[in-house]
């Protein structure tokens, strides 16, 4: 039986007048490759923010583990992102006076790494993510697609509970995003809990389960095998279903 590690009950935020996520009930299970998809407006960017703790919900409450997170201080929050979450975002936001192996350095050492643990933890990482010939070099010197490796290297850097990405491959082309999604699905494979907010099919792709955002409310959910290649069938079922929706 799938184990909850994360849910938001009955999620409300609302920016002055206008309700932009209405009383959503959302479960993130352990293990899990969850995408939120949704066309532009419907809410799913804002949703992660609200699940993450990245922005302060209007109403409802946000459960990590067994701990009620919704009113975290700001010291708490702090922690947890450093440590129990990661993010990537479409921007890198990579800090540019620093090279990309001292920006996925910077991650481990806010979080709760000795030093020697984030030297090794992130040599592994830039092995893995193909990025030795670029390590050395400041973000205005490397591609988009090292860049943005280098942002999946550095959030996953303290081993997270879970993978936060929004839109991580909107500014890739179509060459550079499939790596990054090979990333995902690889550490996916491993174990890697991960929430994905995509508007691209070939992202949704790789989840095992979709949300589908609509005003605001969740109007539907898929389950899907885990991803394990190019499949034509699992295709055909993810487009049927979103298009059954409006998509």
């Amino acid at each position: 039986m799938k184990k909850v590690i994360l849910s938001g009950k009955n999620i409300v935020k609302s920016f002055g007048d206008n309700t932009v996520l209405h009383g959503i009930d959302a479960e993130i299970f352990e293990g899990d490759f969850t995408v939120i998809m949704g066309s532009s407006g419907s809410g799913k960017s804002t949703l992660l923010y609200m699940l993450s703790g990245m922005d302060q919900v209007s109403g409802g409450e946000l459960l990590y583990r067994d701990g009620n997170i919704t009113n975290a201080s700001e010291k708490e929050l702090t922690k947890l992102h450093a440590n129990d979450f990661g993010f990537v975002f479409q921007r890198t936001h990579l800090i540019s006076n620093l090279t990309l192996c001292e920006n996925i350095r910077m991650a481990g050492l806010i979080g709760s790494m000795t030093d020697d643990e984030v030297k090794k933890r992130a040599d592994e990482l830039i092995a893995r993510m193909n990025l030795e010939n670029a390590k050395d070099r400041l973000p205005s010197q490397v591609s988009g697609g090292e860049a943005q490796r280098a942002a999946v290297a550095r959030a996953v850097i303290t081993k997270p509970a879970i993978l936060f990405a929004d839109e991580p491959t909107g500014a890739l082309n179509k060459a550079n995003s499939e790596e990054v999604l090979n990333l995902f699905s690889s550490l996916h494979s491993e174990g890697q809990t991960v929430l994905l907010v995509t508007h691209d099919k070939e992202a949704a792709l790789r989840g095992n389960r979709v949300l589908y955002l609509e005003d605001g409310a969740i109007i539907g959910e898929l389950e899907l095998p885990n991803y394990s290649g190019k499949d034509k069938a699992r295709e055909e079922k993810l487009t049927a279903w979103l298009e059954g929706l409006g998509w």
